[in-house]
Formats: structure tokens, sequence, C-alpha cells
């Protein structure tokens, strides 16, 4: 009798825990929103996937991969900011709808010259360069449209699930464009991802959005020196940028050396690389639901403190380690840490930017992360030299020491979870 009745109670229990982590979603705005933002996720994975099959298979040469990182992070790095000031200027739905329009029209080329066999590496660097520089208008935008979508109080779990978008489809999108690949050919797969671009666009095009501030009257320089001069001037910006540039530059350098410990240091082959990098996906996901869940969490300033050290300490960890079960699972705390952390510090950067900062604030923050591919040249460069083990090390104790070093001893950022409420930055120097 009592399991009959327990059960139901543990099931409503769960379904209870669940709706209340994806929060967010109840905002029917938002909800388009994210429906089209994770079906240009999913082919856009699906892109990088076919991308890279198509530059080995042509050139048969490891090096060309390289090539198309650089030729997509390039003209993002040096687009970002201009990405930035433009989704403070105009409408940001309009600026995503064109963006991903203009990127699906450049998918279904490469999708036609590959059908036709008539694909050259070139094409392949062009266009992943021409999608590299839509990215960097794509982004801001996304970024300063969806709060205008949801109440305030959820902005954390917003975020998260935006996240969530990314993480989730993680282990599934690349598998399936490998199947669609092996069926039907690499075409296929980027007309999918084609698709999913225009899918986006379609749902953003049908949002409701309130009135939002614009900038107006001034230069486009003079609008991203107003960018630059805000977040120099008010510290909390300063540091939850500064810290993503070191998440990024030295601690996602890992990924690319990964590799070498499944081969040479931990012994375990291709089946153990492949676990090593489920263990990373699956503590990144573990780390957006927890980040999900803690919408209501009045300590946010921890968060920005205790991630970026558990991530670098995680990292230092794996560097060390000679054990396999040792490795996994400081990999999988490494993915879950930094989680932690980026939605925290997103989360952070949204509440306290002004309406009319926010594409510009968003577009440096994102410019951070693109320049991920240069970190992992340095890292690569540093392996070369004292090995790998010393190139992760080192990248982890440098993130664990920037927010030692800046953020521990600062009251204002220890006590974050009050100052997040305000709509605007106060100086934290």
């Amino acid at each position: 009798m009592s399991e009959n009745t327990t059960s139901p109670n543990n099931l409503k229990s769960a379904v209870s825990r669940l709706t209340e982590m994806l929060s967010a979603l109840r905002y029917p705005q938002y909800r388009r929103f994210w429906s089209g933002h994770m079906a240009s996720i999913v082919g856009l994975q699906m892109y990088w996937v076919a991308q890279g099959w198509l530059i080995y298979d042509i050139t048969g040469e490891p090096l060309a991969l390289g090539y198309v990182g650089i030729a997509s992070s390039a003209p993002s790095i040096l687009l970002s900011l201009v990405g930035g000031v433009l989704a403070d200027k105009v409408d940001q739905r309009r600026l995503i709808v064109s963006a991903e329009l203009a990127a699906s029209v450049f998918l279904a080329l490469l999708a036609t010259l590959v059908v036709l066999d008539r694909v050259e590496v070139w094409h392949i660097l062009a266009i992943a360069f021409a999608n590299g520089a839509i990215r960097a208008f794509n982004q801001p935008a996304r970024q300063s449209l969806f709060p205008y979508l949801i109440d305030r109080k959820d902005m954390m779990n917003a975020v998260a699930v935006n996240n969530l978008a990314w993480e989730g489809t993680r282990p599934i999108a690349p598998a399936l464009g490998g199947v669609v690949i092996a069926l039907a050919g690499a075409g296929a797969a980027i007309y999918v991802a084609a698709a999913g671009g225009v899918v986006f666009a379609l749902a953003t095009l049908s949002l409701k959005v309130p009135p939002i501030p614009r900038a107006e009257g001034r230069s486009m320089w003079q609008d991203m020196g107003e960018g630059l001069h805000f977040v120099r001037e008010n510290g909390i910006f300063a540091f939850l940028i500064g810290m993503s540039f070191f998440n990024s530059f030295f601690g996602m350098a890992y990924v690319q050396l990964v590799p070498i410990f499944a081969e040479d240091i931990l012994d375990v082959g291709a089946a153990g690389l492949g676990l090593l990098v489920s263990a990373s996906g699956a503590g990144s996901l573990i780390g957006t639901l927890t980040a999900a869940s803690l919408n209501k969490f009045r300590h946010k300033g921890w968060l920005l403190i205790v991630g970026p050290v558990l991530f670098g300490g995680f990292l230092t960890l794996f560097a060390v380690s000679d054990f396999f079960a040792l490795s996994l699972i400081a990999i999988a705390g490494a993915g879950l840490s930094n989680q932690l952390f980026m939605i925290t510090s997103q989360t952070t950067l949204q509440m306290l930017v002004p309406d009319v900062l926010r594409g510009r604030v968003m577009g440096l923050y994102g410019l951070t992360w693109t320049l991920q591919p240069m970190g992992s040249m340095q890292a690569g460069a540093i392996a070369t030299v004292l090995g790998a083990p010393a190139a992760v090390a080192i990248g982890g104790l440098a993130v664990a020491a920037y927010a030692l070093a800046i953020a521990s001893p600062n009251r204002r950022i220890r006590r974050l979870g009050e100052a997040a409420q305000e709509p605007a930055a106060s100086g934290i120097g």
C-alpha cells in the first residue's frame, strides 16, 4: 500500500523538480526563441562534423583542420566588438534573422558543391571564414535579445537553459551528423545545418519583444569606446570578462591535448579517449543542470570564485594523474565547475549591464571565447617543450590564481547575490 502511495508522490516530486529546473521555458516567447536556438545549434554541430570530414577527406592532412579553425575564429575575433555595437543600435531580431539566413545560404552553397562533387579546400575555408564573420554579429544579438523574453528573477535559469541547448545536444548532434554523412553524404548533413538556421530565423521573426533602448547618434568607434570604457570603469565587468578570458585561453586549452593523455600517458587508446571526452561532456551537462536549479541561490558571488578555483584544481589533478579512473573524475569535475562559473558569470553580466550597453558588453564577453584556438596554440607550444601535463597544469593554475588573486579579496564580489538584483553595475574595484 505504501509503495502505491509513495511512487506517484515520487514521480510528482521529480516532475516538479524538472519543471523548476526548466522554469524559463514557461515564458512562451523565450520558449519559441529557445526552440529555434536549439535547431540552429544542432545544425551547427552537424556542420562542424561534416566540415572536418570534408577537409580531411580532401587533403589527408591533420594540419588542414587547424586552418579551418583559424578561418572560422579570425573574423569572429576581429568583428565581435563591431557586432556588439550593432546589437545596441538595431533591432536584434532583424540582425539575428539576417545573420541566420545569410549563414544558411552559405551552408546551402557548400552542400550543393559537395553534392555536385565540385567542392575544393578553398570553398570550405572561405565559407568557414564567412560564417565566422556572421557569428560575430549573431552572438551579441542573441545574448542581447533573450533577457527581454523572461522575467529578471529567472535570468540564471534562462542562461542555464540556453547553455543546456549546447551541452544537452553535444553528445547527440555530432553523432547524428556522422550517421547522416554515412547514410547520405556530407552534403546532406550540411543541408540539415542550413535548415536549422532557417528554423531559428523564422522563430526569431515571430517573437513579440518589448521596446528596447538603442544607442543613437554616435559613430561606431565612439560607441565601441563607450563600451570599453564602461567595462574598464566597472570592476565587476572587468573581472568577469578577464576571468572568462583566463578560462578560455588557459583553461579550455586542455581540450586539444586530451588525445595525448589518452595515448601516451594513460595508455587507454581510442576507446579511452572517447570515455574522457564523454566524461568531460557529462560533467558540463551536470554543471549546467545544477546551475539551472540555483536560480534562487543568494551567494552567487562565491560561485564566481569557487567555480574557477575548482576548474583550475581539477585541471591540475588531471594533468598529474596516472590513473584512468582518477582522470575521468578530474575531467568531469573540470567540466562541471567550469559550467557553474560560466552560467553564473553570464547571469551576473546580464543582470547588471545597462540595457543600452548590453550588446557591446556581451560582444566583448563573447570575444574572450573566440580566442580559445589561440589558447590551444599556446598550450601546444608549451606541451612541445615541457610536455602535455605541464601545459595543462600551468593553464589550470593560471585560472585558479586569477580567481583567488582578483576576486577572493573583494567583499563586493563575494556578496554579489544581493548586488545582482540591481539593474546596472556600480563600480566594483
